[in-house]
Protein backbone atom coordinates (compact mmCIF):
# COMPACT_ATOMS: atom_id res chain seq x y z
CA UNK A 1 0.00 0.00 0.00
CA UNK A 2 1.57 3.50 -1.00
CA UNK A 3 2.21 5.51 1.36
CA UNK A 4 -0.06 9.08 1.65
CA UNK A 5 1.55 12.05 -1.57
CA UNK A 6 2.57 14.81 0.75
CA UNK A 7 2.83 18.49 -0.81
CA UNK A 8 5.03 20.53 0.89
CA UNK A 9 4.83 24.40 0.77
CA UNK A 10 8.21 25.84 2.12
CA UNK A 11 10.43 28.62 0.49
CA UNK A 12 13.66 28.32 3.00
CA UNK A 13 16.23 25.50 1.64
CA UNK A 14 16.94 24.40 5.03
CA UNK A 15 13.73 23.14 6.89
CA UNK A 16 12.47 22.53 3.06
CA UNK A 17 15.42 20.02 3.09
CA UNK A 18 14.75 18.48 6.60
CA UNK A 19 11.04 17.54 5.48
CA UNK A 20 11.89 16.10 2.44
CA UNK A 21 14.90 13.75 3.86
CA UNK A 22 12.46 13.07 6.34
CA UNK A 23 9.66 11.98 4.36
CA UNK A 24 12.24 10.28 1.93
CA UNK A 25 13.56 7.88 4.68
CA UNK A 26 9.64 7.09 5.69
CA UNK A 27 9.03 6.07 2.36
CA UNK A 28 6.44 9.07 1.94
CA UNK A 29 5.58 10.06 -1.34
CA UNK A 30 6.52 14.15 -1.49
CA UNK A 31 6.02 17.21 -4.01
CA UNK A 32 7.69 20.40 -3.16
CA UNK A 33 6.44 24.33 -3.47
CA UNK A 34 8.34 27.27 -3.11
CA UNK A 35 5.67 30.06 -3.28
CA UNK A 36 1.81 29.91 -2.71
CA UNK A 37 0.72 29.82 -6.15
CA UNK A 38 2.63 27.41 -7.11
CA UNK A 39 1.22 25.32 -3.83
CA UNK A 40 -2.18 26.26 -4.97
CA UNK A 41 -1.46 24.33 -8.80
CA UNK A 42 0.02 21.36 -7.34
CA UNK A 43 -2.62 21.05 -5.13
CA UNK A 44 -5.15 21.46 -7.56
CA UNK A 45 -3.07 19.30 -10.27
CA UNK A 46 -1.99 16.50 -8.12
CA UNK A 47 -4.91 15.73 -5.48
CA UNK A 48 -2.17 14.74 -2.56
CA UNK A 49 -3.19 13.52 0.67
CA UNK A 50 -1.16 15.85 2.66
CA UNK A 51 -0.38 19.32 2.46
CA UNK A 52 2.40 20.27 4.92
CA UNK A 53 2.24 24.41 4.71
CA UNK A 54 4.52 27.30 5.68
CA UNK A 55 2.65 30.49 6.31
CA UNK A 56 5.51 32.78 5.51
CA UNK A 57 5.45 32.31 1.91
CA UNK A 58 7.41 35.22 -0.48
CA UNK A 59 3.87 35.95 -2.67
CA UNK A 60 1.09 35.18 -0.79
CA UNK A 61 0.27 34.85 2.51
CA UNK A 62 -0.32 30.66 3.68
CA UNK A 63 -3.29 31.83 5.37
CA UNK A 64 -4.88 32.82 1.76
CA UNK A 65 -3.48 29.83 0.72
CA UNK A 66 -5.53 27.68 2.71
CA UNK A 67 -8.64 29.38 2.05
CA UNK A 68 -8.27 29.10 -1.85
CA UNK A 69 -7.49 25.12 -1.30
CA UNK A 70 -10.39 24.94 1.01
CA UNK A 71 -12.77 26.59 -1.88
CA UNK A 72 -12.72 23.64 -3.54
CA UNK A 73 -10.46 20.60 -1.31
CA UNK A 74 -11.01 18.86 2.23
CA UNK A 75 -7.38 17.59 1.82
CA UNK A 76 -5.82 17.51 5.36
CA UNK A 77 -3.51 21.03 5.71
CA UNK A 78 -0.89 20.88 8.52
CA UNK A 79 0.55 24.03 9.12
CA UNK A 80 4.57 24.55 9.99
CA UNK A 81 5.47 28.37 10.34
CA UNK A 82 7.34 30.10 12.92
CA UNK A 83 4.70 32.20 14.24
CA UNK A 84 3.68 30.99 17.32
CA UNK A 85 1.32 33.56 18.70
CA UNK A 86 -2.02 32.00 19.58
CA UNK A 87 -3.85 34.84 16.89
CA UNK A 88 -1.96 33.39 14.01
CA UNK A 89 -2.86 29.76 14.97
CA UNK A 90 -6.19 30.69 15.36
CA UNK A 91 -6.33 32.63 11.98
CA UNK A 92 -4.44 29.44 10.38
CA UNK A 93 -7.10 26.82 11.80
CA UNK A 94 -10.27 29.03 10.79
CA UNK A 95 -9.18 29.33 7.68
CA UNK A 96 -9.05 25.40 7.14
CA UNK A 97 -5.65 24.51 8.70
CA UNK A 98 -6.65 20.77 10.21
CA UNK A 99 -3.02 21.11 13.03
CA UNK A 100 -0.30 23.54 13.58
CA UNK A 101 3.27 22.87 14.06
CA UNK A 102 5.82 25.79 15.60
CA UNK A 103 9.47 25.98 14.20
CA UNK A 104 11.67 24.95 15.31
CA UNK A 105 10.15 21.27 15.47
CA UNK A 106 11.60 17.70 15.66
CA UNK A 107 11.46 14.93 13.12
CA UNK A 108 9.16 12.81 16.04
CA UNK A 109 6.68 15.19 16.18
CA UNK A 110 6.38 15.75 12.45
CA UNK A 111 5.87 12.11 11.99
CA UNK A 112 3.64 11.97 15.09
CA UNK A 113 1.09 14.67 13.36
CA UNK A 114 1.58 12.83 10.20
CA UNK A 115 0.66 9.57 11.71
CA UNK A 116 -2.80 11.29 13.46
CA UNK A 117 -3.82 12.88 10.20
CA UNK A 118 -3.58 9.13 7.91
CA UNK A 119 -5.89 7.40 11.43
CA UNK A 120 -7.96 10.69 10.53
CA UNK A 121 -8.07 9.75 6.93
CA UNK A 122 -7.99 6.15 7.41
CA UNK A 123 -11.02 6.60 9.51
CA UNK A 124 -12.86 8.46 6.37
CA UNK A 125 -12.00 6.19 3.89
CA UNK A 126 -12.85 3.01 6.13
CA UNK A 127 -16.55 4.37 6.69
CA UNK A 128 -19.68 2.81 5.13
CA UNK A 129 -22.54 4.00 5.05
CA UNK A 130 -23.96 1.81 7.55
CA UNK A 131 -20.90 2.28 10.17
CA UNK A 132 -21.16 6.19 9.69
CA UNK A 133 -23.77 6.55 12.47
CA UNK A 134 -21.86 4.72 15.07
CA UNK A 135 -18.73 6.61 16.03
CA UNK A 136 -16.39 4.02 18.04
CA UNK A 137 -12.71 5.82 19.52
CA UNK A 138 -11.30 3.55 22.53
CA UNK A 139 -13.91 2.33 25.21
CA UNK A 140 -16.39 6.00 23.76
CA UNK A 141 -18.89 5.04 21.46
CA UNK A 142 -21.54 7.22 19.88
CA UNK A 143 -24.94 6.14 18.12
CA UNK A 144 -25.63 9.11 16.10
CA UNK A 145 -28.67 7.61 14.56
CA UNK A 146 -29.85 7.24 18.04
CA UNK A 147 -28.46 10.28 19.53
CA UNK A 148 -26.90 8.39 22.36
CA UNK A 149 -23.10 8.03 23.92
CA UNK A 150 -21.70 5.49 25.98
CA UNK A 151 -18.56 4.82 27.57
CA UNK A 152 -17.20 1.00 28.34
CA UNK A 153 -20.81 0.15 26.86
CA UNK A 154 -22.85 1.83 29.85
CA UNK A 155 -25.09 5.32 28.97
CA UNK A 156 -23.60 8.21 29.36
CA UNK A 157 -26.49 11.22 30.56
CA UNK A 158 -25.55 13.89 28.86
CA UNK A 159 -27.12 17.45 28.45
CA UNK A 160 -28.08 18.48 24.93
CA UNK A 161 -24.90 20.87 24.84
CA UNK A 162 -22.51 18.06 26.39
CA UNK A 163 -23.97 15.86 23.19
CA UNK A 164 -23.40 18.19 20.56
CA UNK A 165 -19.95 19.21 21.62
CA UNK A 166 -19.46 15.12 21.73
CA UNK A 167 -20.20 15.07 18.57
CA UNK A 168 -18.89 17.80 16.86
CA UNK A 169 -15.60 16.78 18.33
CA UNK A 170 -16.01 13.31 17.31
CA UNK A 171 -16.53 13.91 13.94
CA UNK A 172 -13.37 15.97 13.98
CA UNK A 173 -11.37 13.52 15.52
CA UNK A 174 -7.67 14.53 15.48
CA UNK A 175 -8.33 17.66 14.05
CA UNK A 176 -8.01 20.92 16.61
CA UNK A 177 -11.02 22.99 16.53
CA UNK A 178 -10.62 26.98 17.46
CA UNK A 179 -12.91 28.24 19.99
CA UNK A 180 -15.18 30.37 16.92
CA UNK A 181 -15.57 27.61 15.12
CA UNK A 182 -16.96 25.60 18.16
CA UNK A 183 -19.51 27.90 19.71
CA UNK A 184 -20.34 29.30 16.28
CA UNK A 185 -21.65 25.41 15.80
CA UNK A 186 -22.93 24.92 18.72
CA UNK A 187 -24.43 27.98 19.33
CA UNK A 188 -24.62 30.05 16.23
CA UNK A 189 -22.16 33.44 15.72
CA UNK A 190 -23.33 35.24 18.68
CA UNK A 191 -21.75 32.91 21.34
CA UNK A 192 -18.69 33.60 19.14
CA UNK A 193 -16.95 35.51 22.08
CA UNK A 194 -18.04 33.59 24.73
CA UNK A 195 -15.11 30.72 25.52
CA UNK A 196 -15.83 31.15 29.18
CA UNK A 197 -18.97 29.41 29.00
CA UNK A 198 -17.67 26.99 26.02
CA UNK A 199 -14.85 26.19 29.23
CA UNK A 200 -17.51 25.37 31.26
CA UNK A 201 -19.87 22.96 29.18
CA UNK A 202 -16.42 21.11 28.16
CA UNK A 203 -15.34 20.57 31.49
CA UNK A 204 -18.77 19.04 32.77
CA UNK A 205 -18.45 16.63 29.44
CA UNK A 206 -14.58 16.01 30.38
CA UNK A 207 -16.36 14.87 33.83
CA UNK A 208 -17.98 12.05 32.54
CA UNK A 209 -15.74 10.87 29.65
CA UNK A 210 -12.27 11.47 31.29
CA UNK A 211 -10.86 9.34 34.15
CA UNK A 212 -9.35 12.42 35.64
CA UNK A 213 -8.45 16.08 34.59
CA UNK A 214 -4.63 15.30 34.89
CA UNK A 215 -5.46 12.43 32.93
CA UNK A 216 -7.05 13.29 29.34
CA UNK A 217 -7.89 10.05 27.02
CA UNK A 218 -10.40 11.84 25.02
CA UNK A 219 -10.22 15.82 24.44
CA UNK A 220 -7.37 17.59 24.63
CA UNK A 221 -6.67 21.15 24.95
CA UNK A 222 -4.55 23.46 23.44
CA UNK A 223 -4.42 26.45 25.12
CA UNK A 224 -5.56 29.96 23.55
CA UNK A 225 -6.60 27.71 20.96
CA UNK A 226 -9.32 25.57 20.93
CA UNK A 227 -9.96 21.47 21.44
CA UNK A 228 -9.21 18.19 19.85
CA UNK A 229 -10.60 14.61 20.04
CA UNK A 230 -8.13 12.32 20.64
CA UNK A 231 -7.70 8.81 18.30
CA UNK A 232 -7.19 5.97 20.82
CA UNK A 233 -5.04 3.14 20.10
Amino acid sequence: MNKPLILVVEDDSSVKNLITTTLKTHDYRYLVAGNGETAILEASSHNPDIVLLDLGLPDIDGVEVIRRIRSWSTMPIIVISARSEDTDKIDALDAGADDYLTKPFSVEELLARLRVVQRRLAMIKNDSPAEASVFVNGALRIDYAAGCAYLDEEELHLTPIEYKLLCLLSRNVGKVLTHTFITQNIWGSNWENDVASLRVFMATLRKKIEKGPDSPQYIQTHIGVGYRMIKTE
